[in-house]
């Protein structure tokens, strides 16, 4: 796949387009609930992608954020699927390490050690204190304060990786309103992890719901809480809001390289692909200073501008490849179905409501 090569600096790793390789060649194999990317994030793992989002005290490589977000752009743009499981690890990982309970540290060290290993997987489960389904007046996951640690009752939602994952960091309620955030084994008497979704795309992300009854999870397994808004007051690391928005300009790289390597036959395609190239550079330079904390436009606006280029390249690109980008098993195809994604992944409201007025053909 050609790369855009955007004005940004790259990640310091000389083996990254190598992996990218791999990956691409592989990704056509991840898109159903029956497939999983095991060989894709092995090959992860033995490149150090993991390590890139720890400091070097934790066994990481102590990546800046924005040679992450330029890692995500590459990843992104050779398997989505994948980039998109590492993405929620990330998330599980940056709150173990945010959490300063004493109590929690060696059982931290040992999990990430074996993660970072290629041994071991932890995913998130924490959509439901946020977004997802909070209009429900009984908490969907319900967490009961106990002398030695806390019982779990109820339902984490969308939980990805849940089928393959050994541990989840998982969000629950209490009947005062205070949060907690815990480390769950996938192998607790009473968790059972449902058959994953069918999902427009990315369904080899293995995303499904986990059940959890009268669960005990020990003390020593609380990574945060219990307060109110848990996942608000936390303690984290990592770039903020920015890798959604990451992904979304990945994705719209691999279709704007097909745009270009379509133009050698088809010169007509040459202004229209240079124009989507433009907009892709724009908003890639936003990205990194986003990333180096130099914002010059809000996390929402980069989010409304990146699923607006996502969902045209790919669309675009399915035109410049007729009907054998309908045809399935072509990526055209598979890159729209999971352009759409980016509608509904983290998309905050004043997002949806830009992007639907584009749709609609209004002003916002």
């Amino acid at each position: 796949m050609p790369h855009l090569s955007p004005q940004i600096d790259q990640p310091a790793s000389p083996y990254l387009a190598e992996l990218c390789e791999q990956l691409a060649d592989r990704a056509p194999l991840w898109d159903s609930t029956q497939s999983w990317p095991r060989e894709s994030l092995q090959a992860c793992a033995q490149y150090g992608v993991f390590r890139w989002f720890l400091p070097k005290e934790n066994g990481g490589f102590g990546w800046t954020p924005r040679e992450i977000a330029a890692g995500y752009l590459e990843l992104g743009a050779a398997c989505l699927t994948t980039t998109f499981v590492i993405t929620q690890w990330v998330a599980a990982v940056k709150r173990l390490l945010a959490s300063d309970y004493e109590a929690f540290n060696s059982v931290r060290q040992q999990l990430l050690e074996a993660c970072l290993r290629g041994e071991s997987h932890v995913t998130v489960g924490i959509s439901h204190l946020t977004t997802s389904r909070r209009h429900l007046e009984r908490p969907v996951l319900r967490a009961s304060a106990e002398a030695q640690g806390y019982r779990l009752d109820g339902l984490s939602p969308w939980v990805t990786a849940a089928t393959f994952a050994d541990y989840m960091l998982i969000g629950a309620t209490m009947d005062n309103g205070e949060q907690v955030l815990l480390l769950v084994s996938t192998r607790l008497p009473g968790v059972t992890v449902e058959p994953p979704q069918a999902l427009v795309a990315l369904s080899a992300s293995c995303t499904t719901s986990v059940q959890f009854e009268n669960v005990f999870v020990p003390h020593s397994h609380l990574v945060a809480g219990p307060r109110p808004d848990v996942l608000k007051t936390s303690r984290s690391t990592g770039t903020g809001g920015i890798q959604t928005s990451s992904l979304a300009l990945a994705l719209a790289q691999a279709a704007i390289a097909f745009l270009q390597q379509q133009t050698g036959q088809r010169p007509e395609l040459q202004k229209k692909a240079d124009q989507l190239d433009q907009q892709w550079q724009v908003a890639c330079e936003q990205l990194m200073q986003m990333a180096d904390g130099d914002p010059v436009c809000s996390n929402e606006d980069l989010r409304t501008d990146a699923n607006s280029l996502v969902l045209r390249s790919t669309q675009a690109a399915l035109v410049a490849a007729k009907g054998a980008g309908f045809v399935e098993g072509h990526p055209v195809g598979r890159w729209c179905r999971e352009a759409m994604f980016f509608l509904v992944w983290s998309c905050p409201q004043s997002v949806q409501d830009a992007n639907l007025c584009e749709l609609v053909g209004i002003s916002n």
